[in-house]
């Protein structure tokens, strides 16, 4: 079996150390296998997307030393590799599954569930017979079937989630009639023949729902390994608040990319952290890649933030 892998970055701003890590994890499973690397460009939110943020989005990462085979930019069997122009397939998978429509507003859900600001509810079943606000803009949900959901992720371990029980009909297109991620991504990943999925683990939630919507449209779900993520000093996700340069400001200061590449592959266990190694091209990595090296903890990348 061929090993398809991909990295799927939305281009709604600048690509942080974080972002490079995962993307850099990702294309390392896939070369390490001697596979087929997808660059896919998931513009599902057309208020914050912008062809200028996908252009340096992906000028950075070659700058890094990743290339792909597939992509918005160099072509390939499997496009459109924009997610916003794929409308007619998610509409196609839509149309297999039984959905209803919900006008109820994400404030009005976290009201019903005394649910914490930015916090998802589970979802109440509010319009499971009929629209609350029938003269509202409708949202389409799910109706999930029941039971549990369980997966093997090859770094974080056994993860199952009963999605009907804990998380409730979810949408799949938004009331302003965007597609939903959850959807997008399973039809994607399908009709690009993807076999693994490396990601960052704050996506592991999302996987127990991408897996059975793939069971219910008869497609097969590829295998996921999660990475953990890149905390900040106060032990957040690290973010533009932190200090921590993103890849536009390293390049621009001048920054050996390798220099990058080896305190990236260095914090995710590729490395050992004595080693003297200040340059390493991700190339250099491929030989001796084994995903069994990366650790489940999160943690800080103290020695990334003076690079710039």
């Amino acid at each position: 079996m061929t090993v398809v892998g991909r990295y799927a970055p939305s281009p709604t701003g600048r690509l942080h150390l974080g972002n490079a890590r995962t993307a850099l994890l990702a294309w390392l499973q896939v070369r390490a296998a001697r596979g087929r690397f997808v660059l896919r460009v998931e513009d599902l939110d057309p208020q914050r997307s912008r062809p200028e943020h996908e252009a340096r989005q992906l000028d950075e990462l070659r700058w890094l030393g990743l290339d792909w085979d597939e992509g918005p930019d160099v072509g390939g069997p499997n496009g459109p590799y924009r997610q916003s122009e794929r409308g007619e397939v998610y509409a196609a998978a839509l149309a297999r599954l039984d959905t209803f429509a919900c006008t109820c507003t994400r404030k009005e859900l976290r009201e019903v569930a005394s649910a914490p600001h930015g916090a998802d509810p589970i979802y109440p079943g509010t319009c499971r017979v009929a629209p609350s606000h029938p003269g509202r803009p409708a949202a389409l949900r799910w109706r999930v079937p029941p039971g549990e959901v369980c997966f093997d992720d090859g770094i974080a371990g056994r993860w199952c989630q009963d999605v009907a029980a804990e998380v409730g009909e979810f949408v799949l297109r938004r009331a302003d009639g965007a597609w939903a991620y959850q959807l997008a991504v399973v039809v994607d990943d399908a009709a690009m023949g993807v076999t693994h999925v490396l990601r960052g683990a704050d996506l592991i939630d999302s996987t127990p729902r991408q897996i059975l919507l793939a069971r219910s449209l008869g497609l097969t779900a590829p295998s996921f390994a999660h990475a953990p993520l890149i905390l900040g000093a106060d032990g957040n996700k690290l973010n533009k608040r932190h200090g921590a340069p993103d890849l536009s400001a390293l390049r621009a200061a001048g920054v050996d990319p390798r220099r990058v590449v080896a305190a990236l592959a260095r914090s995710a266990g590729l490395l050992n952290p004595a080693d003297q190694h200040e340059h390493v091209a991700p190339h250099e990595l491929i030989a001796s890649f084994d995903l069994r090296q990366v650790g489940r903890d999160p943690g800080p990348l103290v020695e990334l933030t003076p690079l710039a």
